[in-house]
């Protein structure tokens, strides 16, 4: 016998549509996942701070097992490296850190100065450059910032 959730579940999916990206309903408003209201015309529409939070976890748990494969010493890392080269492949993508080659050889060869140097003299330096200071010092020191 099915559950009320799951029926429900079934029934909602094939009346509201199933989309993974942000669409507008039939009124105009911006809607995700099941019809689930997100735009900031509408009260009570958007994330609740848990699913913000889930969210968060999902892509940052993403980002490190696509480093994990991609880069092979990122786990002899400290925590703040790690965490320096997670912040940047949430900003730019994994693909975006891997362009790094130099960057990521110096971080390699545990010079962690030329590397931090390195970062503050890229495009990505010029067009955010409070975060890749950040960033670049969290490399460099090997601490939170």
């Amino acid at each position: 016998m099915t559950s009320l959730i799951e029926s429900l579940t079934q029934q909602l999916k094939r009346d509201e549509g199933v989309r993974s990206t942000a669409y507008k309903d039939s009124l105009g408003y911006l809607t995700i996942g099941v019809g689930r209201l997100i735009d900031e015309r509408r009260i009570g529409a958007g994330l609740r701070k848990d699913e913000i939070d889930y969210l968060l976890a999902n892509d940052i748990n993403d980002r490190i097992e696509q480093l994990k494969k991609r880069i092979p010493w990122f786990t002899g890392l400290t925590g703040a490296r790690q965490g320096a080269l997670l912040n940047m492949a949430f900003q730019l993508g994994v693909d975006g850190v891997l362009s790094f080659k130099n960057t990521l050889a110096l971080i390699e060869q545990g010079n962690y100065e030329g590397a931090a140097q390195q970062m503050l003299l890229s495009k990505w330096a010029q067009q955010t450059p409070q975060r890749a200071k950040r960033v670049a010092e969290q490399i460099r020191s090997g601490e939170w910032v």
